[in-house]
């Protein structure tokens, strides 16, 4: 299996909500962000092939990649565009269900970036704050 290039929707040019919900997951809890970027990386690794209990289908093509540190379940919504590209649209923290205002958010980035892939493909790092 090809390795699947991990890109980050982003709103306009330099507004990534994913992003920049990692930046303040980084300055508040430095190793739950680490494990965000573990997960990222292993979703860069297995694509398609990553199952529960790190990811999940929730429904309309949207996934969830799974991230527990502590107490805490963190999410990072994400969808697959073609064979080799996983986008990553939303980041929260999760309660006991995924809120359906932020799976609604996620299906919306999704059409977007489905319409027009290079206006919604962020281009920075996540570290440059």
């Amino acid at each position: 299996m090809p390795t699947i290039n991990v890109v980050f929707y982003q709103d306009r040019p330099g507004d990534s909500p994913v992003v920049e919900w990692l930046r303040k997951l980084n300055e508040t809890q430095p190793r739950a962000f680490d494990k965000c970027r573990a997960a990222i990386a292993r979703l860069a690794l297995h694509g398609h092939e990553l199952r529960r209990s790190e990811s999940d289908y929730l429904r309309d093509g949207i996934y969830e990649l799974r991230i527990r540190f502590g107490s805490v379940n963190y999410r990072l919504l994400y969808f697959f565009h073609g064979r080799t590209v996983s986008v990553l649209a939303h980041g929260l923290t999760k309660e006991s269900s995924i809120p359906a205002g932020d799976l609604q958010q996620a299906i919306v980035r999704k059409i977007a970036f489905t319409a027009n892939p290079a206006a919604h493909t962020f281009s920075g790092e996540i570290e440059d704050a």
